[in-house]
């Protein structure tokens, strides 16, 4: 797998995408032990990725509360502090 890009260059969508794969590439049981073990611990490393990204947007999202006139408005940030 040395020709994957960095894990940190990848978008949610590709890290989950690359994680799916493997996923399915394991499930199948077709790599040999060695490859089975390189690909877990790129899945290791995907999985931790996606669920920064996860926890970036969240944040993000919650940052967002919604108006007295039904408009979204940033929030106080010490609100969610």
């Amino acid at each position: 797998m040395s020709d994957a890009p960095a894990i940190a260059d990848l978008s949610f969508e590709q890290a989950l995408a690359e994680l799916e794969s493997i996923v399915s590439k394991l499930e199948s049981g077709q790599a040999p032990l060695e490859e089975s073990l390189n690909l877990y611990a790129r899945g290791a490393e995907l999985k931790t990725h996606c669920e920064t990204k996860l926890a970036a947007a969240r944040l993000r999202v919650e940052k967002i509360v919604v108006g007295s006139g039904g408009a979204p408005e940033r929030a106080d940030p010490a609100e969610f502090s």
